[in-house]
């Protein structure tokens, strides 16, 4: 199932981010949700959510803005950033999302953890897209799965990143599709 053509996902970097990781997240989140992508600039700086006691960025009032921001078109942003994220019952997230909303946003920071430098990229891009697909289906309304190499299983360590696929269970996947049939109406 497909949305409508007029409708994006926007991939919206914050700060400089490869572009070979921006293209390849689009194809995947393509892949997954049927929804044709577009790379967006919506926010420069997040100076505005910075914690100076924690040094890190709350990732909370990032998504508000994202998606107050984000043009009609956009159905969903996600925004990619290499700063360090955390929301205030956690030591550090590796994204977050609105539920059921508009945006979710990707830390790159802490999921280069562990990689050598023979398989750096590879298994980088598969972390990245990954926490990006997981992170787009909170905002399609899906929750946390227990199935363990589902996408959408919660990860509390790059070792949990590592072991889920990059695609979900059938009962999550029933679960978008039901909510992309509601974006279609």
């Amino acid at each position: 199932m497909t949305v409508s053509q007029e409708h994006t996902i926007a991939i919206s970097p914050v700060g400089d981010i490869d572009q070979h990781l921006i293209n390849t997240l689009g194809m995947d989140i393509n892949r997954v949700f049927g929804v044709k992508t577009e790379v967006l600039k919506i926010i420069d700086d997040l100076e505005f959510a910075q914690d100076p006691e924690r040094n890190q960025y709350h990732s909370t009032p990032i998504l508000e803005k994202l998606a107050f921001l984000a043009p009609q078109r956009v159905i969903k942003v996600l925004a990619i950033t290499k700063v360090d994220l955390f929301i205030p019952i956690l030591t550090f997230v590796y994204g977050e999302a609105q539920l059921g909303g508009r945006a979710c946003i990707v830390s790159l920071n802490r999921l280069r953890e562990n990689l050598s430098a023979v398989t750096q990229q590879k298994i980088f891009f598969e972390r990245v897209i990954k926490e990006a697909i997981h992170e787009l289906g909170h905002t399609f309304n899906l929750r946390h799965c227990k199935d363990h190499s589902c996408i959408m299983h919660y990860c509390r360590r790059i070792t949990d990143v590592d072991r889920k696929l990059d695609s979900m269970c059938r009962y999550c996947k029933i679960f978008l599709d039901d909510d992309i049939k509601q974006l279609v109406k």
